[in-house]
C-alpha cells in the first residue's frame, strides 16, 4: 500500500499531461497547416464563390467546435467554458451549411460576432497561459480579432460581402500561426 501525498500527486498528474502533450505535438502541426491551407483558399475566392466560401467558412467553424471540445477534454479546469465555445463555433457551422447562398448576409454578421467570441477568448486564453513562452502572441491575435470584429459590424452588406472573405482568412491565417507555434511549443515540453 503505497500513499502519495497531494503535490506529488499533482506533480505526477502534470508530468502525464506534459508527456501527452509532447507526444501528440504533431495534431496541433497539422491542424495550423489546414488553417493555413482554409485561409489561403479563402483569400483567393471573389464574391461570386459566395456559396463555396459559405460551406469552407462552415467547416472551419465546425472543426474549431471539434478543437475546441478536444481541449475541454484535457483542460484540467474552466472546462464548461471550452465546450460552451465548442458549442457555438458548431452551431455557427450547421448554419452556414444549411444554405449558404441565403445566409451569406448572416454569415457577415455572425462573423462580427464571432471574431469577438473568438478574439475574447484568445485574449482569456493568452492571459490564463501567461506562464508560458509566447503567450503574448495569443494575446496580440485575441486583441486584433477584437478590433477585427467592432470593423466588421460596422460594415454595410456589400462591404461586409468582401470584409467576410478577407476576415475569414485573416482569422484562418491566425489561427494556423498559433496552432504551430503550439506544436512546437508541446514539442518542447520536457518528458
Amino acid at each position: 500500500m503505497s500513499t502519495v501525498s497531494a503535490p506529488d500527486a499533482a506533480f505526477t498528474d502534470t508530468v502525464e499531461v506534459a508527456r501527452e502533450a509532447r507526444r501528440l505535438w504533431w495534431l496541433w502541426l497539422v491542424t495550423g497547416i489546414a488553417w493555413l491551407i482554409a485561409s489561403l483558399i479563402i483569400l483567393q475566392f471573389d464574391r461570386a464563390s459566395v456559396t463555396t466560401v459559405g460551406i469552407i467558412v462552415g467547416c472551419m467553424f465546425v472543426f474549431s467546435g471539434v478543437q475546441q471540445f478536444i481541449l475541454g477534454a484535457l483542460a484540467d479546469r474552466l472546462r464548461w467554458l471550452w465546450f460552451t465555445l465548442g458549442a457555438l463555433f458548431v452551431v455557427f457551422g450547421i448554419v452556414c451549411f444549411a444554405q449558404p447562398e441565403k445566409t451569406f448576409a448572416g454569415l457577415a454578421d455572425m462573423l462580427g460576432f464571432l471574431l469577438l467570441a473568438v478574439g475574447v477568448w484568445w485574449t482569456i486564453a493568452a492571459v490564463l497561459g501567461s506562464r508560458q513562452p509566447l503567450w503574448w502572441l495569443g494575446l496580440i491575435c485575441g486583441i486584433a480579432m477584437c478590433i477585427l470584429a467592432f470593423w466588421t459590424s460596422g460594415q454595410f452588406f456589400i462591404e461586409k460581402a468582401y470584409t467576410l472573405l478577407v476576415f475569414a482568412g485573416i482569422w484562418a491565417l491566425m489561427q494556423g500561426i498559433l496552432d504551430i507555434v503550439r506544436a512546437f511549443q508541446a514539442r518542447s515540453l520536457g518528458a
